[in-house]
């Protein structure tokens, strides 16, 4: 139903002079703490200036951006309103047709061929260059028609190569140079946090736009106390669907809780993570920036395509960061699981991780200054 929307744009005139980089980035916050290291070495690899390179990102982590990329162009879209409708498609897609870039690039392993192939397409810039995508039977045809119109295709690795890896792998292609993958590090400030001054905090992060991936409450709960019952403050963040919460935690009476469960702007957030002595996190984009902030961090993941995204391979995990699954023998079925009885209720390889087991890291991750009031 789109096409006539790229057949529009594609007619349209645009500028003859051609100059800069286009990256687009149409995925989530942890998607973007992976990234930002390989994006420091594009200025290099095409031969331009950070101010010549555009980072075409979605509004999800808009707010963080020139924090975390300083001396980039950013410029974020509403990803679903692309897919939905047509008339900000075409506005979206005039407006990069009309940037006239030189060069428009997408390394994106897991994506859309409906949204990031057709913006790299959109750009008409002489250079187009995409990774080999995750492809299925299903979206095989759509994916063959985009990838016969990039200029250059490139192999970052099989299934479940961690997405750590595939941009340096997709930088060395580029280069012709060996680039060593880089640990996942996000440049921050130094604010104080949100969060009356006592003892060390825990921060559980219980939330997640996919209910399968959500440790169930009940268990961050029970943790909560355990970190209680050491000294330990806890901090409970989320947005404002995770309000249910709060009814359970003003009835826990506990004066070491803190709840900030939708009062917390995204940078807000951050400064909370960051001061952390320790993020007990879902696989969601909090726990990505807890480690890409540096803070000690568990985060729990299941099997859905374990590998590609968590946990996180030895060559770039930071050794604060923590990863702990239940190993079943349905792992890989990319979130298609038929074990639930409700799409509201957590995958299993997520509820089956016990709450011994994180309790265990949160122990080992605490430093022993940690417990002492500050």
């Amino acid at each position: 139903m789109f096409r006539p929307i790229d057949a529009l744009v594609a007619l349209w005139p645009g500028p003859r002079r051609r100059r800069g980089v286009l990256v687009v980035r149409m995925d989530g916050i942890g998607d973007m703490v992976m990234f930002r290291a390989a994006l420091e070495r594009y200025p290099e690899a095409f031969g331009v200036p950070k101010s010549e390179i555009t980072v075409l990102g979605c509004t999800s982590w808009q707010s963080l951006a020139d924090v975390v990329f300083p001396g980039f162009k950013v410029v974020a879209i509403d990803e679903h309103a692309f897919e939905k409708k047509w008339l900000y498609r075409l506005r979206i897609a005039l407006w990069v047709r009309r940037q006239g870039f030189k060069t428009a690039v997408c390394d994106m392993f897991m994506r859309k061929t409906l949204t990031a192939d057709t913006l790299v397409w959109a750009s008409r810039a002489p250079e187009r260059i995409v990774c080999t995508p995750f492809i299925t039977d299903k979206t095989k045809a759509e994916y063959a028609w985009y990838l016969a119109r990039a200029t250059r295709v490139i192999d970052t690795g099989p299934y479940p190569t961690h997405e750590g890896l595939r941009h340096f792998t997709f930088l060395q292609a580029l280069t012709g140079i060996r680039v060593p993958p880089e640990v996942p590090a996000i440049p921050w400030r130094e604010q104080p946090p949100l969060v009356p001054k006592g003892a060390p905090y825990v921060v559980m992060n219980f939330g997640s736009n996919e209910p399968g991936r959500r440790w169930p409450f009940d268990h961050f709960i029970d943790l909560a106390k355990r970190c209680l019952d050491s000294g330990l403050r806890v901090v409970f963040v989320g947005a404002r669907q995770e309000d249910f919460a709060k009814p359970v935690l003003a009835a826990l009476h506990h004066p070491g809780i803190v709840d900030t469960i939708g009062s917390l702007k995204l940078h807000q957030l951050v400064d909370v993570l960051k001061h952390a002595a320790c993020v007990v996190s879902n696989d969601t984009g909090p726990g990505h920036l807890a480690i890409g902030v540096g803070a000690p961090t568990v985060l729990l993941a299941g099997g859905g395509h374990f590998g590609c995204f968590v946990p996180y391979p030895e060559q770039i995990r930071p050794p604060k960061a923590v990863f702990l699954n239940a190993p079943m023998d349905c792992y890989h079925c990319l979130w298609r699981c038929p074990k639930r009885e409700s799409p509201q209720d957590a995958f299993p390889c997520v509820a089956e991780i016990t709450v011994d087991a994180v309790w265990r890291a949160v122990e080992g991750s605490v430093q022993p200054s940690s417990t002492a009031t500050a």
